[in-house]
């Protein structure tokens, strides 16, 4: 699997990191699996599903976040961007396209400029079903909880900090795969 390559190239040593990464990505892949296994309808790639469910948040070791065992240079809400330009690198824009599009409910260019975010000025917005079922299945684990699984409701909340159109998003992607 791709994701037992990659992972080990970007974090070779096994330490606190490489277990939160591999504990919060197997989290949001069996979430998303079990998504897709309940609704076969929607045509979902599983084995793609899962890859990108691993791979999702390989930039992390990039940022800034001590409290999760960071210590890169880059603000956190780059992870995603910089797995994104990792990815690319690897050979793989469509495991690119899901780290880049999965914070929040996906990031559009108009709020990166509104809330001045330190990303390129560009829509991030999760548009196949396989990337938003990660996007989706990821906001009900923190890496800062990782003990912890969110209720749909919990999850909804703490997006409003990105404003209630993703809120929304997000409960209608609840409605469909929940």
């Amino acid at each position: 699997m791709l994701h037992e390559t990659l992972i080990p190239k970007y974090y070779p040593q096994d330490n606190e990191l490489r277990r939160l990464l591999l504990r919060h990505s197997r989290q949001v892949a069996e979430r998303a699996v079990a998504i897709i296994d309940r609704h076969p309808e929607l045509g979902a790639d599983r084995h793609f599903v899962y890859e990108a469910a691993m791979l999702h948040d390989i930039g992390i070791f990039l940022t800034h976040a001590p409290r999760i065992h960071c210590h890169g240079q880059a603000a956190y809400l780059q992870h995603g961007w910089l797995g994104a330009e990792l990815m690319r690198r690897e050979g793989f824009p469509d495991f690119a396209r899901v780290c880049e599009r999965h914070t929040g409910t996906g990031l559009t260019r108009q709020q990166i400029e509104e809330q001045q975010l330190a990303l390129p000025l560009q829509d991030f917005l999760p548009e196949t079903i396989e990337e938003i079922i990660v996007c989706y299945a990821d906001k009900f684990y923190s890496k800062s909880h990782i003990d912890r699984e969110c209720t749909v409701e919990q999850a909804a909340q703490s997006l409003l900090r990105f404003g209630e159109e993703g809120v929304e998003k997000f409960l209608g992607w609840a409605a469909m795969f929940e």
